[in-house]
């Protein structure tokens, strides 16, 4: 690879521009370069042009051999961020999702969170002899994610439930000395050098039984893919915590209740069924029915909001769960891609009732679950 900063920047907008005729860099490529280039043209050289025969040696075609190499190829030249892209736009542009099923491509394929989407939505289509590679590649995204995101999230919730079972009488190991002291400022002796506190601040031991009932209420629309997935580990993570109930509901037209699954998110992944209609007011009236102490129950209905039940129906639960005392929090999304196109009027009505809808990236979400459980505002993202 060239050290000149000019020569670089020429051949980087080769790699872009794809050596059509009028690209005008005049840059050729050869070796490793010119095998990137091949691989680029063969996703996005005939993207919008006409396929005549074999005129192009590029495409991948529907070939599943080819379609294995050139996801070989990919890993090879490219990091994985960028690799993960190019996966998305091949199944979304060449229409390669059924190649899935095939075992040997899958095993060339790079593990994401849209992968795991796709071999989702592809459902009971996959046959029996890929189930296994299917279960490996989404078991490896799981895993993965657990990782990024457990400690955290569990670090996050400890502290808001700790904090929430704030006591004005602790034991000498359950005082929180930060707030008291600030609480006991005015009763510092100088002479002394020191503070006589004249009222103890301290935590609860939430540890020792139930604070706080989580339910997750999930759309398994088509669109919401990343956010089922993502949903699915932090439902895990939430679970493995005494200190809290949880409770994983997906739904479309019909609600399923996937609490019993906790243990394994693959499980509950594979419980799924991607795509289908929507009915958000049938799957609040099963969580609903299902709060025992709304005070201490946090509700998150992760949807875009496009509602195919009874609207009016929907936003009064949701009125009614919030005058219970019962927090409702509404994502939009749970992935790091940001608002899919969401239902407008039903976010606006959703804020109108107190329960501002936005997108929540994986990050973000232990920050929104400790904040709902202190009952303190929600950290909304900024996106203007």
């Amino acid at each position: 690879m060239t050290t000149d900063p000019a020569r670089e920047r020429l051949r980087r907008w080769r790699l872009v521009l794809g050596g059509e005729e009028a690209e005008g860099t005049g840059c050729a490529l050869s070796g490793r370069d010119a095998a990137m280039d091949g691989a680029l043209t063969a996703l996005y050289g005939t993207a919008d042009k006409p396929r005549a025969g074999r005129e192009r040696a590029a495409g991948l075609g529907a070939s599943a051999p080819s379609v294995a190499r050139w996801l070989g190829d990919i890993r090879t030249y490219f990091p994985s961020s960028v690799v993960q892209v190019m996966q998305r736009d091949a199944i979304d542009r060449l229409g390669l999702a059924t190649l899935l099923l095939e075992p040997e491509m899958l095993e060339a394929a790079e593990p994401d969170v849209h992968l795991v989407g796709t071999l989702l939505s592809l459902g009971k289509a996959m046959p029996e002899t890929t189930k296994e590679s299917a279960r490996a590649v989404v078991r490896k995204v799981v895993e993965d994610l657990e990782k990024r995101l457990a400690t955290r999230t569990r670090a996050a919730l400890t502290g808001a439930l700790d904090r929430s079972a704030r006591v004005r009488r602790p034991r000498h190991h359950d005082i929180d000395w930060n707030r008291t002291i600030a609480a006991n400022l005015r009763h510092f002796l100088p002479e002394y050098g020191t503070v006589v506190p004249e009222r103890l601040v301290g935590y609860g031991r939430a540890s020792r039984s139930v604070k706080k009932e989580i339910v997750l209420c999930v759309d398994q629309s088509g669109s919401m893919a990343a956010s089922v997935v993502h949903a699915a580990v932090f439902g895990a993570v939430l679970a493995s915590m005494r200190s809290v109930d949880t409770r994983l509901v997906v739904f479309d037209t019909a609600v399923v209740d996937l609490t019993d699954q906790l243990d394994d998110p693959v499980e509950v992944l594979f419980g799924t069924r991607l795509g289908g209609g929507t009915d958000i007011n049938r799957a609040l009236a099963y969580c609903q029915s299902r709060i025992t102490r709304p005070a201490e129950t946090v509700v998150v209905l992760i949807s875009d909001l496009y509602e195919g039940g009874i609207r009016q129906e929907m936003l009064q639960r949701v009125a009614a769960m919030k005058a219970s005392g019962a927090q409702f929090v509404a994502l939009l999304a749970l992935s790091d891609e940001g608002a899919p196109a969401y239902d407008r009027e039903h976010a606006a009505a959703l804020a109108a009732l107190g329960a501002p809808a936005f997108a929540c990236t994986p990050d973000l979400f232990p920050e929104v679950m400790a904040a709902a459980i202190e009952k303190r505002p929600l950290p909304i993202p900024d996106v203007g």
